[in-house]
Formats: C-alpha cells, structure tokens, sequence
C-alpha cells in the first residue's frame, strides 16, 4: 500500500508508521497540502483514517508534532491529534488522527456576513491564545530540542527585516517599482521590544476544517517560526480579513475584535505589514498567490497585492 510514495526510503518509512497500527491501511490517498513534505490519508477496515506525513527533513516533522501536542494542552485551538512520531533512515513521519471536515476557503466568502465576522473575531482570538500561550527567548525557526521548542535568532528587528527582505526578494518583476522603497522601509524598521511569540505563518481560512458550523481543526503547522507579535498578527489580518471580501473593515474590526479580548492589540508598523503581505503575494516556489475564492487569475492577483503594499507604502 505504501507505494503510493515514488521514493524507496519514504515508502520505507511508511511502512514502518502504518505497521505500528493495529490494522492495514485497505486504501492510501496521496493529498497534495504543504511543499516540504509528503502526505496522505490512510483508510482501515474498521478504524477511523489516519493522515501519514513523510518529510526527509526529520526536524521538521518532529517540531510540528511536539507543536501539535502543545497546542493541544495549552490552547482551545483544535489540531488533529498526533498519533505516533519518528524517523526512518533519514525520513521522518508523522501519524494523526485524520479529522472531519469542509475546506473553510471554499466557503468563506459565501457565509452570510455575520458568519464571516463570526469567523474573523475567532481567527483574532485564536491567534491571540496562541501568543498567550507561547513566548520565546529569540526569533526565526522553531526547533524541538532538550528544552523543548527554542529558536536561536536574538536580533529580533534584524530578523524580521531579513523574513521581509526575503519576501520581496520573491516578488516578480511587475512589483519592481515597489521594491526600493520596500526595502526602504524594513531598514528603517524600528527595534521591538515585545518578547516573541508563536508566528503560525500560515493559519489562514485554507488550512481550517469546518463543520455545522464550527471549526474542527486547524491543519499545516510545518516549519513554524518566533516572531514579534505584530508580524503574525499583520499576516492572519491579510490573510482573513481582506482576501475574500471587498467591504474589509467589518472583518478587521472583529479580527481585531477577538484578539483584544484575550489580549492587547498590537501596535503594527508599516514594515511589519509590509513584511507580512510580500510574504503573503508569492508562495515558496515563487508563485503569486490568487486571493477570493473562486481564486482570481495572477494578473488580478498582483493588481491585488500590489494595491495593499501601495497602501501600507502611502502611511509609511
């Protein structure tokens, strides 16, 4: 069953995570979700599916499931339960429970307006619980060690600035009359002093599972990152607030809403949104990214990033 996966060594280690369950897998689904690894839905004769994911990046795997179980101890955000963790000759896997559920960026944009608003202030609260929930000594990539979850950049503004840098470095050419004053602005970032906090980069409508009406998990926690509150709180507000819809303000402001009831607003600088929306317009292969749902083609697609970095560019 296992040979679903095209390389030797991951079908290898499939084998051995699917083996530790009491029965076999009768089918095996690849599920194309995340660039740095391989996944799929394994299904049983009489057990619940089970979701596989194969990585040859073995810390990857083994910070998102130490991640997953804190998330789960710590916070009301649901994440599928992990099931079993390790390695195999240089693969690492992970096992969780496969959880039920409607893509939420298939219908965001269709649920009446007080859903949506409803959906917004529980992303802002969900964020917020996340920050309360972990702090950290330093920003960048996050790694299981002894100590459990650390990353090791001390220069926190330097650091942003360089996850910002990075992102317009992404940027095609019809952004190359932004990119100067850009990069202008994330030299010019001011220092922060807010202890770092969780950045889940990439918690957005298109990683959460719904269901009757209510949220059931939030997927794709991989290669997670510290960073000063502001930065992920800029990206999630992108991300749910003005993607789908073109009246934003209702969704910021219940975005915003949710996340001061759990804790204070953060005050967000231009280069952090900056930082947060050249992020957001190209993928990590260097596609532009298509917002709304039915997604827009790329040239809608940069006409919309473009018109929010001008906007962030014209407060600066």
């Amino acid at each position: 069953m296992a040979q679903t996966f095209g390389d030797d060594s991951v079908r290898a280690a499939a084998e051995l995570a699917l083996g530790a369950l009491s029965e076999s897998p009768t089918a095996l689904e690849l599920i194309t979700r995340g660039n740095r690894k391989e996944t799929a839905v394994a299904r049983f004769p009489t057990r619940g599916p089970v979701v596989v994911q194969l990585s040859t990046e073995p810390m990857w795997l083994r910070t998102e499931a130490a991640l997953l179980e804190e998330i789960r101890q710590r916070t009301f955000v649901p994440v599928p339960p992990v099931l079993a963790a390790g390695s195999h000759e240089g693969v690492a896997y992970l096992l969780t429970a496969y959880v039920a559920g409607s893509d939420l960026h298939a219908s965001f944009s269709t649920v009446d307006h007080a859903m949506r608003c409803d959906l917004a202030r529980w992303f802002g609260r969900a964020l917020a619980r996340l920050h309360e929930a972990f702090r950290f000594d330093a920003c960048g990539r996050l790694e299981r060690g002894e100590a459990g979850l650390t990353a090791s950049q001390q220069d926190c503004a330097g650091w942003v600035a360089g996850y910002g840098s990075r992102a317009i470095s992404r940027l095609p050419s019809a952004f190359d009359d932004l990119t100067p004053d850009l990069r202008g602005l994330l030299a010019s970032s001011p220092a922060t002093d807010r202890t770092p906090r969780l950045f889940p980069w990439d918690f957005r409508p298109g990683n959460v599972l719904v269901a009757d009406g209510a949220v059931t998990a939030v997927v794709d926690w991989e290669a997670p990152l510290a960073a000063p509150p502001a930065l992920s709180v800029a990206k999630v507000e992108y991300l749910v607030a003005d993607w789908y819809v073109d009246d934003l303000e209702p969704l910021r402001a219940a975005f915003r809403e949710g996340y001061a009831s759990v804790r204070e607003y953060p005050s967000i600088s231009p280069a952090h949104r900056a930082a947060a929306i050249a992020a957001s317009a190209v993928d990590s292969e260097g596609r532009v990214t298509n917002p709304q749902y039915p997604p827009v083609d790329r040239e809608a697609a940069i006409a919309f990033h473009r018109d929010a970095l001008h906007s962030v560019l014209a407060t600066a």
